[in-house]
């Protein structure tokens, strides 16, 4: 995941690199690195087949994506029916992870972290053949990735690590921003399953092992980490000091306080919907990552522990299946 719920979340990078094509996104610079979704044609599906392995909210959105812009999609996910809602999109639902990759062109992975990708592929090994594209969608940190490059290489594939930008929304919509890092010479396959789940490809490094995607995607997390907990914390906050969170909203409303995501979660809180976009308990390994991450590389953080040990509490509270600003019940007794 993942992991932003609309386009008021999603992020220009200042830090374009020049080993991709130019973007050309409706009222975009041409940024050297990105790739925008085809908006003309969409993307050409002809004769590839793509593996989907795993359905949860992120994995189920992409599946039915490809499907309906007409590539032919086996999908597996270890709970099958989370998977058989997709076989009326024409998907064909997989028993084994081995029986989905079959013969696929690509692979698509979507899982909660490195040690479920990493399970699942190797229970895909008697299907996969050298030359597959693999891209791996998930936010699984960087050092996961040591493990998936060894099975990548072991087994002839091509590993693109891609992790997505956007939650449940964005993901529907085909609107997610895919941070990749691999092979050029994976780049023509995987390029054409981006363009059917996403808005626009970021091409960041030809090393997937790297963890280019990977890093960036827990540096944007960290930022979306912190306005969600700020949104819960100042809601609670208002609360506790009987002041009306909606005047809090209208103080800062229209100046630079006033960011989209405060008005979506700030509202979810209000009206008590807590539908999971991002759920609670994939952002406490998130924040979890990003801890580890920035403690590996010599980065004091202060407001990363704290918001992991916030929505720890509301995990334990029962909030973990919920959307993340469900950490507002942190700061209340259960």
């Amino acid at each position: 995941m993942a992991d932003m719920t609309n386009a008021n979340m999603e992020t220009n990078t200042g830090t374009a690199r020049t080993d991709g094509n130019p973007a050309r996104g409706d009222a975009e610079q041409d940024t050297p690195g990105t790739r925008p979704a085809e908006q003309d044609a969409g993307p050409d599906p002809a004769g590839l087949t793509v593996a989907v392995l795993g359905t949860g909210i992120m994995g189920f959105a992409m599946a039915r994506n490809l499907a309906r812009a007409g590539f032919a999609v086996r999908a597996w996910n270890r709970t099958r029916a989370k998977a058989e809602p997709l076989a009326a999109d024409g998907v064909e639902i997989a028993d084994t992870p081995a029986a989905a990759v079959a013969d696929a062109d690509a692979v698509l992975t979507a899982f909660i972290d490195g040690p479920a990708t990493l399970a699942a592929m190797r229970e895909a090994a008697m299907g996969l053949r050298a030359g597959t594209v693999w891209t791996q969608t998930g936010t699984i940190g960087p050092e996961a990735l040591t493990e998936l490059a060894g099975l990548a290489q072991a087994h002839g594939l091509r590993l693109v690590d891609a992790p997505v930008l956007g939650s449940k929304g964005p993901a529907e919509s085909g609107q997610l921003l895919v941070l990749a890092a691999g092979a050029r010479d994976a780049r023509p396959v995987a390029d054409r399953v981006f363009d059917a789940i996403g808005r626009k490809t970021l091409w960041l490094d030809e090393d997937a092992s790297a963890g280019a995607g990977s890093r960036l995607k827990l540096v944007v997390n960290n930022w979306v980490l912190t306005l969600i907990n700020g949104a819960a914390e100042t809601v609670s906050l208002a609360e506790g000091l009987g002041v009306d969170p909606r005047d809090f909203l209208e103080a800062v409303a229209g100046g630079p306080l006033d960011p989209g995501y405060l008005r979506i979660k700030a509202e979810a809180i209000l009206t008590g919907d807590y539908t999971p976009q991002f759920a609670l308990s994939g952002a406490l390994k998130d924040a979890t990552l990003i801890a580890d991450a920035a403690a590996r590389a010599g980065v004091r953080l202060d407001l990363a522990p704290a918001g992991a040990a916030r929505l720890r509490r509301a995990e334990e509270q029962g909030h973990g299946a919920e959307d993340t600003v469900a950490s507002y019940f942190a700061s209340f007794p259960k």
